[in-house]
């Protein structure tokens, strides 16, 4: 993998300033619709392109869900929210996240996994096994009376993909006997009061290409597809993003069932803590070159 570290930096700091501003509009009664769409919106202002939309969690949900078209929910009272929020630059990805708590009985909960994102930092160099960075994460989490989620991780990124086949566990994996090389990875401890393990629900409000292919003869779905491929190619997106590519939101989500029908779509299921558990969660990026370690999201 080429490194670009110009732009991986950039969009690092991107990715940092807009979660440090997305930190002070988060409340209660705020419209997710409305903290997504600035979120976005600002990242854009700033120079760089969504890698993702931004994944918004409220007390049980852990990951993969950002607000719909027209979206009415708001952040509840005395929640525990997680913002997670994805910038590139050129297909140069920088990944991060945050937790904020208005209850302080989960201010516990918060300082888990920040700890645990603070304490892995220290270990992450090249020739490191993923899995005793997940042993880090997970000793941390749980001297502080909390489990880590065990099926969801860290990951590793390379240009224009989020995800690739590298997992960095949150718990201690002895099997796991990856090293880590030149490249780009991502570090998210999840830490619960929970049961320590998520499952897909049957929501779904992000998608990603698998590939491209010219889709037939309906005119929306291949408008859709060339749309997203020629901006984003495998990068996940949402629904609401083209409702101004096609005539309405109903035309949108036909095109998208057309997608997957024809198996051209990746799903990515809302997921939520097994046991009703609460979640927090932080998340830097981190860049290995030349046996430099750099943590492009880090102030």
């Amino acid at each position: 993998m080429s490194l670009d570290l110009d732009r991986l930096r950039r969009a690092g700091y991107i990715a940092r300033v807009v979660l440090e501003d997305a930190s002070r509009i988060v409340k209660p009664g705020s419209k997710l619709i409305d903290i997504a769409q600035y979120i976005e919106n600002r990242i854009r202002e700033l120079g760089g392109e969504p890698a993702f939309p931004v994944n918004i969690g409220v007390n049980d949900i852990a990951a993969h869900y950002t607000p719909v078209f027209n979206d009415q929910l708001v952040i509840p009272d005395n929640s525990i929210v997680k913002i997670d929020v994805g910038v590139h630059i050129d297909g140069y990805i920088a990944d991060t996240a945050l937790t904020i708590s208005f209850n302080p009985i989960y201010e516990g909960l918060v300082e888990a996994s920040r700890k645990a994102l603070e304490k892995v930092i220290e270990f992450v160099k090249p020739g490191v096994k993923t899995g005793f960075l997940g042993k880090v994460i997970e000793e941390t989490i749980s001297s502080m009376g909390y489990k880590v989620i065990k099926n969801l991780g860290g990951h590793g990124i390379e240009r224009y993909t989020i995800h690739t086949g590298v997992v960095i566990p949150n718990h201690h994996d002895p099997f796991n006997l990856h090293k880590l090389t030149d490249g780009v990875y991502a570090i998210e401890p999840f830490a619960t009061n929970g049961k320590g393990y998520v499952r897909e629900t049957d929501t779904v409000t992000i998608y990603s290409l698998r590939k491209y292919r010219r889709a037939g003869s309906d005119n929306d779905t291949r408008i859709l597809i060339e749309t997203i491929w020629s901006s984003r190619r495998t990068l996940p997106f949402c629904e609401r993003w083209y409702i101004n590519t096609l005539s309405s939101p109903t035309s949108v989500r036909k095109a998208i069932e057309s997608l997957d029908r024809m198996g051209l779509i990746h799903r990515y299921p809302v997921l939520v803590e097994i046991g009703g558990g609460m979640v927090s969660q932080f998340e830097h990026t981190f860049v290995i070159h030349e046996r430099e370690v750099y943590v492009t999201t880090l102030k």
